[in-house]
């Protein structure tokens, strides 16, 4: 079962994908696009060639746990979506994967400020295998 995760920006959606026993999570390239529908094409297109049985969205949910602007954007984007494909969608808080990306890339010799494509991956990737770890819990 392959699961797909996305990280879903305003002009970019890092992308992640399971291996086929939803115990790993890789980041792919990122989807680039230029208005939303561009983009919920693509994401589309990503779970007809990927295979992937079930989305994962992360949440930009505040500090606080209030769901902000960018939450409410991420809602309207997956309320379209969930009217455009069949299998389902879930959404995990993604509470700091963008800092922690960006200190992933760090270690690796990596300048997350000079390619913010590639830190958005790699969040989509960190939200992805948080929710497949905390599957195995359950």
């Amino acid at each position: 079962m392959r699961v797909l995760g996305l990280d879903i920006g305003d002009r970019r959606t890092g992308v992640a994908l399971s291996d086929e026993t939803g115990l790993l999570a890789s980041s792919l390239p990122v989807l680039v696009s230029d208005g939303s529908t561009d983009m919920l094409q693509s994401i589309i297109n990503l779970v007809n060639e990927t295979g992937a049985s079930e989305i994962v969205v992360g949440m930009p949910i505040s500090l606080s746990g209030d769901r902000g602007k960018q939450a409410k954007k991420v809602d309207g984007i997956l309320s379209i979506l969930r009217d455009q494909i069949t299998i389902p969608i879930k959404t995990f808080d993604e509470r700091y994967t963008t800092k922690d990306a960006e200190r992933i890339l760090k270690l690796i010799g990596a300048k997350p400020s000079r390619n913010r494509a590639r830190t958005d991956s790699v969040a989509a990737a960190i939200i992805l295998q948080a929710y497949l770890d905390s599957k195995k819990i359950e």
